[in-house]
């Protein structure tokens, strides 16, 4: 009498609902962000990311060991150097914040976990913008490929598996694969923040790496915007053309809509960054007492990956490698 009932039956008890469940998250599809700042003895809260630290040296290398051990396959650094300069000299430093991290957790971890490098410079530059700023206050797209291909280099010289451009520059994913294999690097992969959109949802990141944008004051110039679906497809496009290895949507939950369509159109590895303010805002309305918070972050991440995404960049990914290991 109701063909419908059968659905329902399947719903009854936890182990019918797990035998017949369409999308699942496991620790394998997590990877962890993680900051490390120069020059600090402790590890120093970030105020709009509860939960979240600009690590030491040393507690850096603790915290991807203690990753390693959950089963978490990857993590990727983000540095904060103790000086900054107009072009973020210090992102192709060898001693600079992120190569000497990527060496301490080569020592400390080996080839057990996949090491990621942001390969970006608005940490390191002194106006917040990702590249070199002309003599209007815009950044000057073609001299700052020069820079991400020493980034790049000093990145992988220092044991990075795999080198991750977030700046949205036309031909950053053909430069720093050129600048990679003329220096030997040919098995270093690149995963391109192709779809990266000029979103409100940053804010905590930036507290978290100390950037404040100057010049015109945003992003807006070189990264997507919102209201474009379409226009992802032809950025992803270029950068596999370029040579991508693997590709980004970012941020992930207003962007479902783009995760699904690019998952329909490419066959390499997707990711979706669950960015900073989609992270802050479940914590706040936790602390608030307004949602359980954990089992709203569960489903964000569920979502995430039933839209498409083979694997998460998020700061829940400690909390949620505990839980699913549980």
């Amino acid at each position: 009498m109701f063909p419908e009932r059968r659905l329902r039956r399947l719903r009854r008890t936890a182990p019918l609902r797990r035998l017949v469940a369409e999308t699942r998250l496991g620790i394998d599809d997590l990877v962890a962000p993680l900051f490390v700042r120069e020059g600090i003895d402790e590890p120093q809260p970030v105020a709009s990311l509860p939960g979240v630290v600009q690590h030491t040296r040393t507690s850096l290398r603790a915290e991807v060991a203690a990753l390693r051990d959950l089963g978490v396959p990857a993590v990727i650094l983000f540095g904060i150097p103790t000086s900054k300069d107009p072009e973020g000299s210090e992102s192709w430093n060898p001693d600079g914040v992120v190569q000497v991290a990527l060496r301490d957790l080569r020592d400390e971890v080996g080839d057990d976990i996949v090491l990621m490098a942001d390969l970006c410079v608005d940490e390191y530059t002194d106006h917040g913008h990702c590249g070199i700023l002309d003599g209007h206050g815009s950044v000057d797209n073609d001299a700052t490929l020069d820079l991400y291909r020493r980034a790049a280099v000093a990145q992988a010289d220092a044991g990075a598996d795999v080198c991750a451009p977030s700046g949205m520059m036309d031909g950053q994913v053909a430069a720093i694969r050129a600048a990679l294999d003329e220096s030997g690097h040919t098995d270093t992969a690149i995963l391109a923040y192709s779809a990266k959109y000029a979103s409100a949802l940053y804010g905590p990141f930036r507290d978290a790496v100390d950037v404040q944008i100057v010049g015109r004051g945003d992003r807006r110039g070189y990264q997507q915007d919102p209201p474009n679906a379409r226009e992802a497809l032809e950025e992803i496009r270029t950068d596999l053309a370029e040579g991508a290895d693997m590709v980004m949507v970012k941020p992930a939950l207003a962007y479902l809509d783009v995760i699904a369509r690019v998952r329909d159109e490419i066959d390499v590895p997707l990711a979706a960054y669950h960015v900073s303010g989609e992270y802050a805002m479940v914590e706040a309305a936790a602390a608030n007492g307004w949602i359980d918070g954990d089992a709203v972050a569960m489903e964000h991440l569920l979502a995430i990956k039933r839209a498409g995404a083979d694997f998460i960049l998020t700061y829940l990914a400690r909390r949620a490698a505990e839980a699913l290991a549980g």
